[in-house]
């Protein structure tokens, strides 16, 4: 992971926190109203502590989904990874969930004097098929926030160039506008896009060697073409071609069958 797209993660995350908590909280609250009304009679202090705890440890515990969705984004490959880190991670959200109401309902009612018995253990499944909500909805607003803020922004990277050197004089100009190069004798000639033929002393083995990576070929003895500039490819009778590049033609020989299938692949 580059930087940036960490950086964008870690926006995302602060983003999602307040948002999760809010909900979480409100949740909770709901949750200890409903457990007053439905138990009268049971002190208010149980269900108000219970949910309290429940809603700061679910809340502490999201930094798990955060780190399960910056391993494996919901929409990433291969699938079954995916689905194999967000089991874990919603294992050890309930586990961090779970053990960590426990002990500080523990302290709490320890504190107030107050008795509590909790089976730990017999209610872990439980909780885990409520926890599942609950990280369901945290890698949602994760993979929604990265939606909108967490991508990062992609650098505008300069146009490729090249130097057409002449004696003491360099020509530099964007590999895109060659359209083609020639072999001239001791020199090659470049074909530029706005019609100039700069002469750099060179051979066109060499210049080849320079321009295969950003898109030329080798089209005859003589020729290196653009294939991102090529117009047309027209069959001539005698088995060769001839390759238009906008206003400028260029020679395809018979002997060179790698360049004919680059060309016709596009």
């Amino acid at each position: 992971m580059t930087n940036g797209e960490q950086s964008g993660m870690d926006r995302v995350f602060w983003r999602a926190l307040p948002l999760f908590a809010a909900g979480i909280f409100t949740l909770n609250l709901i949750n200890m109203f409903t457990a007053i009304q439905d138990k009268p009679e049971v002190p208010w202090l149980y269900p108000a502590v219970s949910q309290a705890t429940s809603a700061i440890t679910a809340v502490a515990s999201i930094w798990i989904a955060a780190l399960a969705y910056r391993i494996a984004p919901i929409d990433g490959r291969p699938r079954w990874r995916v689905l194999v880190v967000h089991a874990l991670g919603l294992l050890a959200f309930s586990a961090f969930h779970v053990v960590g109401f426990y002990f500080l309902r523990m302290a709490t009612f320890d504190l107030l004097g107050m008795p509590y018995a909790y089976d730990l253990v017999g209610r872990f499944v439980y909780e885990l098929r409520k926890d599942a909500f609950g990280y369901a909805i945290g890698v949602a607003a994760f993979w929604g926030l990265t939606r909108l803020y967490g991508q990062p922004a992609e650098a505008s990277e300069p146009p490729a160039t090249f130097d057409i050197r002449d004696g003491a004089k360099v020509t530099r100009v964007a590999v895109a506008d060659i359209l083609a190069v020639s072999s001239a004798g001791n020199y090659v000639e470049f074909v530029l896009a706005d019609g100039r033929k700069p002469l750099m002393r060179s051979s066109l083995a060499a210049i080849e060697v320079e321009l295969a990576s950003r898109g030329f070929v080798r089209t005859h003895r003589s020729w290196l073409v653009n294939l991102a500039r090529v117009t047309e490819l027209r069959p001539e009778k005698s088995g060769d071609y001839s390759v238009a590049l906008g206003p400028v033609e260029a020679p395809l020989s018979r002997r060179f069958p790698a360049a004919l299938a680059r060309l016709r692949a596009g």
